[in-house]
Parts: structure tokens; sequence; C-alpha cells
């Protein structure tokens, strides 16, 4: 019974780790992060709503580094990201950086505005509401983006409308900020 007991365990950590090897890349936001290899595509033209039923383009950026997020309410990944994301927005927004959250709730902007005016993120030991516009997103936007395999996705476009990183789930808040150091490093 032992010798059973311990092959099923050996078995379990053997394709465990298998697992983490194979999806090391992916699960840390390394290189592209995504299911496709080779270059990214440019940023698409797209219209999106924000949370006041305005149209916002990503043409409206142009010449900003912009880091989109896609997240939902529901997602604990995606919360643990936003007080990262509030932080990035104020330190760099006067530097030509703008962050985008494309919230993809089913349910659209009932569930995801009372989220928005309700939460308070612990952003450096303040309590800080989201700083930077929600939009309300959907499977066809997404797909204009390369489509989602899961939340959060985070794109980084550069400020001539260049996908230049994407991370797929929860990555290290370095990471991300790295590549965005990078993006607003290029043309000043």
């Amino acid at each position: 019974m032992a010798k059973k007991v311990l092959w099923v365990v050996l078995a379990i950590a053997v394709v465990a780790l298998a697992l983490s090897f194979a999806n090391q890349k992916w699960l840390t936001g390394g290189g592209d992060a995504g299911p496709a290899s080779g270059p990214l595509p440019d940023a698409p033209s797209v219209t999106m709503k924000d949370l006041q039923g305005n149209d916002v383009t990503l043409e409206q950026f142009r010449g900003k580094v912009v880091l989109v997020n896609f997240w939902a309410t529901w997602c604990g990944p995606c919360q643990i990201e936003m007080p990262w994301f509030i932080e990035f927005q104020e330190k760099y927004g006067a530097q030509d950086f703008a962050v985008l959250g494309v919230a993809m709730d089913e349910e659209g902007k009932s569930v995801v505005e009372p989220f928005i005016q309700a939460e308070d993120f612990d952003v450096g030991g303040r309590k800080m509401k989201v700083n930077y516009p929600i939009l309300l997103g959907n499977d066809d936007l997404a797909q204009q983006f390369g489509g989602l395999i899961g939340l959060p996705t985070t794109l980084v476009i550069s400020r001539d409308g260049k996908i230049t990183k994407r991370f797929i789930g929860l990555v290290n808040h370095e990471l991300i900020l790295k590549e965005i150091e990078v993006q607003l490093a290029i043309s000043n």
C-alpha cells in the first residue's frame, strides 16, 4: 500500500513539474505570454464606452504609452493588480502614460459601476479609488485585441500604437513596471 501511494505522489509530482516548466513563460508574463508566437499585432482601431456612456478610442491616446487591462469584478487576481495600475497612473500619468481598464463582466455597467464606486484599494498604505478610465468590454472587443484566454490580460501599447507586451494572468508587478518604463524611455 505504501509503495502504491508513493508511486501516485511521484506521478503527480512529475506531471506538476512538467506543467510548471511548460507554462513558466506564460505564467510569468515573459516574452509575449500569449498563445501565438511571433510579433504582436498593432493595437486595433476600436471605440469603447466608458461608464458614463461616452465613446473612447485608442486613437485618442496616440503618442502615449497605454496599458490596457482586461479584468472583471469577480476576478481575484484582477483585484490584486488594480492597486498597481492606480500607482502607475499616478506616477506616470504626467509623462504621457495612460491606463485603460476594460471590464469584461457580462452584466456590464450594472455590476461594474457599483464595484468601482465602492472599492478603495490599498496603494502604498493609502486607500485610493481607481484613477483611470473604466471601459465596458465584450467578446467582440477582446477579439480585436487578439482574444483572451484568461483574466486578467494586460497589454502595453507603445506611443506609435504597437502592442509591445501581452501579460496573461496575474504577473509580477515589476515585470509590468519594467515594460512601462522601457516604453516611456524610448521616446524621451
